[in-house]
């Protein structure tokens, strides 16, 4: 089987000019070895987040938030959409959440002092589960609050069209640093192309997160990943697509949120019009009155030029045309 090692997983731009670390067909089975947003720094408690200490920091944008890549893919083109499948998530025995001064909302809190005024790294331990693996494990937050562990991939896309874009703010229709906890697997995720090969990445992956990132870091952690692509050809989605084995996700990143919302839901509609022969009408009418339609906010960060990041989820049930 294929792989891109770990130590070969340290870019930090979906950079088109890269020359391509793995050449894949379609459908073939490879992995990606991922470090942690930090490249390994955090790994107790007394390291730190002060910005002096961490290595790559003095650059801007800080190098942080690496992702392995470019993937070729045989055949890609553009016009085509690429569909990531993420077969097995093994993430590490641990991961970690950094907190302090200037990181995240609280940043600068006069209101809680403990979260501004000193730099707090929490260490949550892994334990493995039924499978012998930590992929099916549990997170133990601390002594008494433990959660199972839900692993996704927070950074992953193919090459933009004609711009470098770090692996720390960069987002659009080709995907970026979107922090989405549904590209996990057993989820499809469709993505546009603008390159030949494609020139697919990945990194940054999480043990678990709650819906917005709200401090701007969750359970970061190192992984393997295991992975195929596959292709649809001579079609191009206009955004990043998810599609789970019950329901349709629409996505959109943008700043205020609110547009994000909208557009991601516009995106839906576009969807579910298109391919599944509902009317414009009904579609419209769908998302407004169905129980089960939800918004997710999945990202709502401070962190650089990042936008919030927003999904619109409906059933496949709910999708019989007129």
């Amino acid at each position: 089987m294929q792989r891109i090692h770990r130590e070969d997983a340290k870019k930090f731009a979906f950079d088109f000019h890269e020359k391509p670390l793995l050449q894949v067909e379609p459908g073939e089975v490879f992995e990606i070895e991922t470090y942690d947003a930090s490249v390994g720094y955090f790994k107790s408690e007394q390291d730190k987040a002060i910005p002096s200490r961490r290595p790559g920091f003095d650059r801007n944008p800080p190098m942080v938030n690496p992702i392995g890549g470019p993937v070729y893919v045989n055949g890609a083109e553009r016009g085509d959409t690429l569909v990531v499948q993420i077969e097995q998530i093994e993430v590490d025995n641990y991961s970690w959440i950094a907190v302090g001064p200037k990181r995240g909302p609280l940043g600068d809190s006069t209101r809680w002092p403990e979260i501004s005024g000193e730099y707090t790294t929490k260490i949550f331990r892994h334990t493995p589960g039924k499978s012998g693996k930590f992929q099916d494990g549990t997170l133990h937050f601390n002594d008494r609050i433990s959660w199972p562990i839900t692993p996704f991939i927070g950074t992953l896309g193919v090459a933009p069209d004609r711009e470098v874009t770090t692996s720390i703010d960069g987002q659009g229709e080709w995907g970026g640093n979107l922090d989405i906890r549904d590209f996990a697997p057993g989820n499809k995720i469709y993505i546009p192309i603008w390159h030949p090969g494609a020139l697919f990445y990945l990194g940054d992956v999480h043990a678990s997160q709650g819906d917005t990132e709200f401090s701007g870091t969750a359970a970061e952690t190192k992984a393997t990943v295991r992975l195929q692509l596959n292709l649809i050809k001579n079609r191009h989605c206009p955004w990043v697509r998810i599609e789970k084995p019950d329901s349709l996700i629409a996505l959109y990143a943008y700043r205020p949120l609110e547009v994000a919302v909208s557009t991601a839901t516009f995106n839906l509609m576009e969807w579910i019009i298109e391919e599944y022969r509902i009317t414009p009408v009904d579609a419209y009418c769908l998302v407004s009155t169905c129980p089960d339609f939800r918004i997710h906010i999945y990202q709502m960060c401070r962190i650089g030029k990042l936008n919030g990041v927003a999904g619109a989820e409906i059933p496949k049930k709910y999708l019989i045309p007129s």
